[in-house]
Order: C-alpha cells, then sequence, then structure tokens
C-alpha cells in the first residue's frame, strides 16, 4: 500500500511557493513542475485542528471547505486571530497596506511588520504598497478609517481574483496606477490616529513572482476532492493558495491549495484530474462544459 501523507497547506518562502506536510518536509515548487497526487480509496477528511492542536475528536468535514476544520475548532482559531479583533495587548509593531488583485479590485489590510511582504503573498495581491506603521490598535483604527469614509474593502473574493488573473494590465506602471490615486487619497484624509507613521508610495509588483505573465486562461478550478480523485497538472504559476495547472488535455485549471489539507494523499495513479471541476462562467469560445 502507498505511503500516505497530509497536506499542511502551500507557504511563500524567499525561493517562492512551497508545499508544507506534516512533520514538516516541503516540496518547493517551480515553473514547469508536475504537480500529482490522488486521494486515499475510501478516505475521508478529518478536521485539521487548531492553533497546533489536533481535532480531539478527528471530525470529519466538508471537502469543499477552505478551511479544513469543525465548527469548534474553528470557533477556537479564530477566538486567536487578529483578523477577528479580538487580540488588543499584540505588543508588535503593525504594517496598514493596499493590495490591488486586478482592475477595480483594491482591498486594505494590516499584517505585523516583522511578517514582511509574506501576507501579501499568501492573499495573492498582484501589487501593493504599504501605507503606515504603528500598533496594532492605531493600524486597526487606519483599516477601519479607509473602510468607512473611501468604502475600500478588507476583503476580495478568492473567485473574483482568479477570474483576472489571465487578462492583467501588461506593464507594472499600469498595474500601480490604482494603488498609487488610492495612497493619495488615503493620506489625505484626515483622523489618522497619531501613533501610525506614514510609509510613502512604493508599490511591489509579484506578476513574475507569481508567474502571471502570459498565463494561459484558466478554465475551472478544482471544487473539492473527493476519496479515490486525483490531481495532475504541469505548474504554470502560483498565487495566493492557488496552484495554475495544465492538464494532460492542453486545458489550464486552478487548484485551490487550502482543498488538500485534512486529505490522506497518495501518489497519483493517474495523468488526468478526476475530481469536480467548477467552470468559470467566462469560460473561453469553444470550451466544453464538462471538463473532465
Amino acid at each position: 500500500m502507498a505511503q500516505a501523507w497530509k497536506c499542511a497547506g502551500l507557504r511563500w518562502s524567499a525561493g517562492g511557493p512551497e508545499l508544507v506536510w506534516d512533520g514538516g518536509r516541503r516540496s518547493a515548487l517551480t515553473w514547469g513542475k508536475r504537480v500529482a497526487f490522488g486521494v486515499a480509496e475510501g478516505g475521508v477528511r478529518t478536521c485539521v485542528g487548531a492553533r497546533g492542536h489536533a481535532c480531539p475528536v478527528r471530525a470529519a468535514v466538508p471537502g469543499r471547505s477552505t478551511g479544513a476544520r469543525c465548527e469548534e475548532c474553528a470557533r477556537l482559531d479564530r477566538a486567536h486571530s487578529v483578523a477577528a479583533d479580538t487580540i488588543a495587548d499584540d505588543p508588535r509593531p503593525y504594517r496598514v497596506y493596499l493590495a490591488w488583485f486586478g482592475p477595480g479590485m483594491l482591498k486594505v489590510g494590516i499584517t505585523a511588520e516583522e511578517r514582511g511582504s509574506a501576507r501579501l503573498l499568501e492573499q495573492g495581491a498582484v501589487c501593493f504598497s504599504w501605507l503606515g506603521v504603528g500598533p496594532l490598535m492605531a493600524a486597526r483604527r487606519t483599516e477601519e478609517l479607509l473602510r468607512a469614509a473611501l468604502g475600500v474593502p478588507d476583503r476580495i473574493p478568492y473567485a473574483d481574483k482568479r477570474a483576472v488573473r489571465a487578462v492583467l494590465p501588461g506593464t507594472e506602471a499600469e498595474r500601480a496606477a490604482e494603488i498609487a490615486e488610492l495612497h493619495a487619497r488615503a493620506v489625505a484624509l484626515g483622523g489618522w490616529p497619531e501613533s501610525l507613521t506614514p510609509a510613502p508610495l512604493q508599490t511591489v509588483d509579484h506578476v513574475r513572482v507569481f508567474g502571471l505573465a502570459e498565463l494561459p486562461t484558466a478554465v475551472g478550478a478544482v471544487g473539492e476532492l473527493v476519496a479515490g480523485g486525483a490531481v495532475s497538472g504541469r505548474l504554470v504559476a502560483a498565487a495566493g493558495p492557488d496552484l495554475h495547472l495544465v492538464t494532460g488535455g492542453g486545458d489550464t485549471v486552478v487548484l485551490d491549495t487550502r482543498l488538500m489539507t485534512g486529505w490522506e494523499l497518495v501518489p497519483a495513479g493517474s495523468e488526468e484530474v478526476s475530481v469536480p471541476v467548477r467552470q468559470f462562467k467566462a469560460a473561453p469560445p469553444g470550451v466544453q462544459s464538462g471538463l473532465f
């Protein structure tokens, strides 16, 4: 019987994207590399636990869940999350950032200064600029100020991000234009917390890091993994948790690696994708409605 592995998700390092496995092993991902795995026959997806602790009941979780946590573990994980606004006494400095994912898709967010740009890579931000740095609550108030005064959201749905990656503006200047405009509007606002130090506009572009230049248009995204199913394809790009894979049939399909967690994975016995794939609504002409 083939050895089974459990994936802990995709991580971004200085060398690029890596798949992390339980036990600490990492698999570096490079463009052109074949990504192939199967899901154990008869397998059940189980909760990954919270805050480094295993789920006490090893609860089954739905295949479509990107969190791979049962209700109780999800509650525990979120209770200790900065994003949930439940931690007010974190002494670390935080940065406020502006991120751009495609035309008209900008968001504001915060991240611990010590994490550098890791949060932006994890979210799949095509380009970004820092807006300021200060204590956690000052960063949080600045984020809320932009949301209220300028209507800037703090979340962009992953489906929207995926839909535009193959048709992004061609130059860094074009991609940075909306960030520059929003940065100027933000610094002109009154009411900034005094303890937050503004940062000058300095746009960082991730198109080359993600491999998005001349990216083939994806026809769909893996909806979920299933017992006995398999995924196989050649890696052409990665952004946030997503891998863009060219399958044996020549189609490009997006795999959200968060769907891999909680499953026992084995070497692929097939060169094809044999799990449910959701076709994108704006598929190119001539694409069949049933992919696999």
